[in-house]
């Protein structure tokens, strides 16, 4: 990992993307980063766009400010490459940086619909993984898996390790949905796939 990566999400509300970046800044602080998780709201309402981001560095972070020229953006919810810039600012330089999306759409499509964009895409079928492992359609939790996965930010047995006590934690009221919660991590973490 470099010294500094930055990531900004883009989801809708209800889907738990603000919630996926906080969890990846605690994964990220407990493995001995420095961190930032934070979001960013226009009109709070469900489904209504939302952004959020994370800074995770090896060293002390010292800028408080959004993230205008991400590392890695993450799109939660494809419906939004149509009608948000995703890219703005977004670095193109191979293999560190990237977009990961939540998606089933053709490479052709994503192509299409990103087409200012010329550096590595990553995809995920969340809903797919989500279905198999917890029964309902939570996005959050494969992407967060992916994003973990395509950044590199830890090693793979050290983010499901520390995301077994977070859940144990999270999920005190409701220990049922813990296994569903951590099988979803690990199918994601073999499903996201590198298309351009």
């Amino acid at each position: 990992m470099k010294d500094l990566i930055e990531i900004r999400w883009h989801g809708r509300g209800g889907q738990g993307t603000k919630t996926a970046s906080l969890l990846l800044a605690d994964a990220a602080f407990n493995t001995g980063k420095y961190i930032q998780g934070f979001p960013e709201y226009g009109p709070e309402r469900m489904g209504a766009p939302i952004t959020a981001y994370n800074r995770i560095s090896n060293i002390p972070i010292r800028i408080h400010s959004n993230i205008y020229e991400p590392d890695y953006v993450v799109v939660v919810d494809d419906t939004l490459l149509e009608t948000v810039d995703v890219t703005a600012g977004l670095k193109q330089t191979p293999s560190n940086s990237g977009i990961i999306i939540n998606t089933t759409k053709s490479q052709e499509e994503i192509t299409k619909l990103l087409s200012n964009y010329h550096g590595d895409i990553y995809t995920i079928d969340a809903r797919k993984v989500s279905i198999e492992a917890l029964g309902k359609y939570f996005p959050n939790t494969p992407m967060l898996a992916a994003v973990v996965k395509v950044t590199k930010i830890m090693e793979d047995k050290d983010f499901l390790e520390d995301m077994k006590g977070s859940f144990a934690h999270k999920f005190a009221k409701k220990p049922e949905v813990i296994e569903g919660n951590m099988k979803a991590l690990e199918l994601a973490l073999h499903e996201i796939h590198q298309i351009h």
